[in-house]
């Protein structure tokens, strides 16, 4: 059996950051992944710049498109057309691109990667684990899983048992029209969610999510009237699971910890994962680092380091329960606002935080819903 210092679950963007920061510290790090990488993700890929300051390397050959515009629509009318007043334009990229571009990174730091290597079962017999796969055993100090949401390793683990919400992808064929080639959201058409629709470099992809309620949507349908709007037929939608952040959750154990959307590291508002996925994975790299150094609780902060980013989640999930409860009210007194369109870019730019903005957001919704005071 191979022994390593830490073994990383999961090749998508909190799994090899981990690999990344981890191996950058001079720790042995194998990177284990059940596809064939580059793999197709369905991922509408929009990405903070800010991930950047947690690098040391150049993202610029892993972006599929960068974007400043941003356009609002109630029931595809009501339009809201706006450019985006951050420092850095908002990165657009493809899921294949990107996470293979991510793993060389952290193999190039001296991580090994084994892709196409399904994990059947975890143990851990002191001091390590052992991480059975179809082909070996391997065995580690300290484990890492960075499976996703639908991933088995944190239920293994005993760890952030979180409902799951409907989500869906559509991949257009064809570039948006100029006077449409933005970051699109469309408010109305789906119920108790949104949709988007957002740019790439020769084509186009849309998403969309439901962020209250139990029921099921038609996501073909209600793609297949969004696709009209940009001159585009709906086709079938890749539909899947997404676990948002619902609570602060313990997220470490015997000496393994849970990242990303294994995690439920997702914005409850917005369904952006990426960002926050790749923050988790830096943070888990530098308790793993401290703990192989001799710290004893040092997995015990990484859980305090994401219950601190949860802090700011709670804002994001108090904003997304008013608005989607009454999203007409909400587009007419919030996203309307100009004010709003600027916060917005701010907060998909990572340059502010929920709990700046969340009191005064709430405010001007919650008087929304009473006569006279909108």
């Amino acid at each position: 059996m191979t022994q390593y210092d830490c073994v990383v679950v999961g090749a998508g963007p909190a799994g090899s950051s981990a690999a990344y920061h981890l191996a950058q510290r001079g720790a042995t790090v194998l990177l284990l992944e059940k596809a064939t990488l580059p793999r197709h993700k369905p991922c509408t890929g929009a990405l903070s710049p800010r991930v950047a300051e947690w690098f040391d390397f150049d993202f610029a050959p892993a972006l599929a498109n960068t974007v400043r515009q941003v356009r609002y629509t109630w029931k595809l009318e009501d339009e809201i057309t706006s450019e985006l007043e951050t420092q850095e334009p908002i990165w657009v990229v493809r899921r294949d691109t990107f996470d293979q571009f991510l793993a060389e990174q952290a193999i190039a730091q001296g991580a090994t990667l084994h892709d196409n290597t399904l994990v059947t079962g975890i143990e851990f017999v002191a001091p390590d684990w052992r991480i059975q796969t179809s082909t070996e055993i391997y065995t580690a100090r300290y484990l890492v899983a960075a499976d996703g949401g639908s991933g088995p390793l944190s239920r293994w683990l005993g760890l952030c048992d979180v409902k799951a919400r409907p989500a869906a992808v559509l991949e257009l064929p064809l570039p948006l029209p100029s006077d449409k080639a933005a970051l699109n959201f469309e408010f109305g058409l789906l119920k108790s969610g949104c949709l988007w629709c957002f740019p790439r470099d020769r084509d186009a992809v849309m998403g969309g999510i439901t962020l209250l309620g139990k029921q099921k949507p038609d996501f073909d349908a209600t793609f297949a009237t969004y696709a009209e709007d940009f001159g585009f037929e709906g086709g079938r939608c890749s539909v899947h699971a997404v676990k948002l952040w619902d609570g602060h959750r313990t997220l470490h154990t015997q000496q393994a910890v849970v990242v990303g959307e294994a995690a439920a590291i997702v914005d409850p508002l917005s369904a952006e994962g990426i960002r926050h996925g790749m923050y988790s994975g830096m943070k888990a790299a530098e308790a793993i680092a401290a703990a192989l150094a001799g710290e004893p609780d040092a997995l015990a902060g990484y859980t305090a380091a994401m219950h601190d980013w949860g802090n700011n989640m709670q804002w994001a999930q108090r904003i997304a329960s008013v608005f989607f409860r009454v999203p007409g009210i909400g587009y007419r007194v919030g996203i309307k606002r100009p004010t709003m369109t600027k916060r917005m870019g701010q907060l998909l730019a990572g340059e502010i935080q929920y709990s700046d903005i969340a009191n005064r957001v709430l405010k001007r919704l919650t008087s929304g819903l009473m006569p006279g005071k909108s």
